[in-house]
């Protein structure tokens, strides 16, 4: 994670009623929903926080999903078993505050959120995202995720793919936090 700031599953210390990153449903899902979800075990939502102020300057949720494997691009499914559906980890949202945006905590939270999901003892093929604007998809495909066949909104990254740019394919991945 990027210097001066600490990753840390949500809780109940966490003060979000300052949480703005100018997308008022992101705003929202962190002040009134986020909790509930995690307690329902739907999502893990994981918070950056400033280690000198304590303030959340980011989140992300992380849960289990699956992809049909008819969506992925050709080139993919060369590769895969011939598994009609593959497991995946959806981040169903990712935000940073405004006061912290322009410092790269987005990227960081993508590898985090990369390591949290190759380090599972549950394997997922890849990470899923449905960008919800056309920044956000560009900001995913900047990033290496790419667009499934039939739906452009919803991208993926190969978790071996994620790996090697990493690690550049050698040795342990380092362990999620």
């Amino acid at each position: 994670m990027t210097v001066g700031f600490v990753v840390e599953r949500l809780n109940k210390k966490h003060d979000r009623s300052l949480f703005s990153s100018g997308v008022a449903a992101l705003d929202r899902y962190i002040r009134e929903q986020a909790s509930q979800d995690v307690k329902k075990l739907v999502t893990s939502c994981f918070i950056v926080a400033d280690e000198a102020t304590g303030q959340i300057a980011g989140y992300y949720t992380l849960a289990a999903a699956s992809l049909p494997a008819t969506e992925l691009p050709a080139h993919e499914l060369q590769r895969l078993p011939r598994y009609p559906v593959l497991p995946a980890a959806m981040i169903g949202r990712l935000a940073v505050d405004e006061r912290f945006q322009k410092r790269g905590l987005g990227a960081a939270m993508l590898a985090e959120a990369a390591v949290r999901a190759i380090n599972a003892d549950t394997v997922a093929f890849a990470l899923l995202v449905d960008a919800k604007t056309d920044d956000a998809a560009s900001f995913y495909r900047r990033h290496g995720f790419l667009t499934f066949v039939s739906r452009p909104a919803t991208l993926f990254l190969p978790l071996a793919t994620a790996k090697k740019a990493m690690l550049g394919d050698v040795g342990e991945t380092p362990h999620g936090r």
